[in-house]
């Protein structure tokens, strides 16, 4: 123990502790630690942001597979009766004009190749499924299949994006690693496998995680900066393209609920298609 100046005890840890002070302040006043910090934080707003866009990319996808699912037959039902509809206008009338309508009519409701895929099994090449049929007969029929990740698996997706992100890469190794894992973590969320993204959370916590050599830091910072603005701006086309796409500004209309907005669209479809039974009845009568 020592005296100083003004006569009060002071010790040789007073005196590391002063010095282990200044140079944490010198070390957070230098730009390359400020730039590393505006990187660390633009890159957690990057991940959070792709994390945002994937997740509405699969809620679209799964309810665009919903929607051709259970109105798609309905849509179809509308086409035929609006061929029939024309079809027996052009056989009362016999106008040329009348005739060649009701061929565009029927030519929009000709087998397509790939229409059993399209329709997932509701319709087939020779017309409605028998689901479909006893749909719009308001018949009860088995659910359509869809695809909708519980909250486990959700949880899961998030905390795996978070942690093996390839925006967290320093190198091209790392990064292509990275790639191929998200890809699979991303191909289990889309099919809201909570299982598979268990098994690829223990995968990840188990496999290496290589720190890179930065051989230049302060070029290195700004060229990453520069990265994650770029990458921000192709994310930010994605979901705007997203956002304004049809299913997309369908979920916008009602994010709580779509599949009310589902069988409201339904109702109105099952309220067009008997007002085109009546008018065919009325011309083949």
């Amino acid at each position: 123990m020592t005296q100083d100046a003004a006569g009060g005890p002071t010790t040789h840890n007073d005196d590391d502790q002063s010095v282990q002070q200044a140079a944490q302040t010198a070390e957070q006043d230098r730009p390359e630690a400020r730039l590393a910090k505006a990187v660390g934080a633009a890159e957690h707003a990057l991940i959070e942001f792709e994390i945002a866009v994937e997740t509405f990319r699969v809620e679209v996808e799964n309810f665009s597979r919903l929607h051709h699912q259970k109105l798609g037959p309905m849509y179809a039902r509308l086409d035929e009766l609006d061929a029939q509809i024309a079809e027996a206008r052009a056989a009362r009338s016999g106008d040329p004009e009348d005739l060649r309508k009701a061929q565009e009519a029927r030519a929009l409701v000709l087998p397509m190749p790939g229409v059993d895929e399209l329709f997932h099994d509701w319709m087939d090449s020779e017309g409605l499924s028998p689901e479909a049929a006893a749909m719009l007969t308001d018949q009860p029929v088995q659910a359509p299949k869809r695809v909708r990740p519980s909250e486990e698996a959700r949880k899961l997706y998030r905390e795996l994006a978070r942690k093996a992100h390839p925006d967290l890469a320093q190198d091209e190794t790392e990064r292509a690693r990275r790639d191929e894992f998200i890809a699979r973590v991303n191909a289990a969320y889309g099919l809201g496998d909570a299982a598979k993204l268990k098994e690829l959370a223990e995968e990840w916590a188990a496999g290496p995680t290589p720190a890179a050599p930065r051989p230049s830091e302060r070029e290195e910072l700004y060229a990453r900066l520069e990265w994650l603005a770029q990458r921000k701006e192709l994310l930010t086309v994605v979901a705007r393209e997203l956002e304004e796409s049809a299913i997309g500004a369908m979920l916008r209309m009602a994010p709580d609920d779509p599949d009310r907005l589902l069988e409201e669209i339904a109702e109105q479809l099952l309220a067009q298609v008997a007002e085109r039974e009546a008018e065919l009845a009325a011309l083949v009568q």
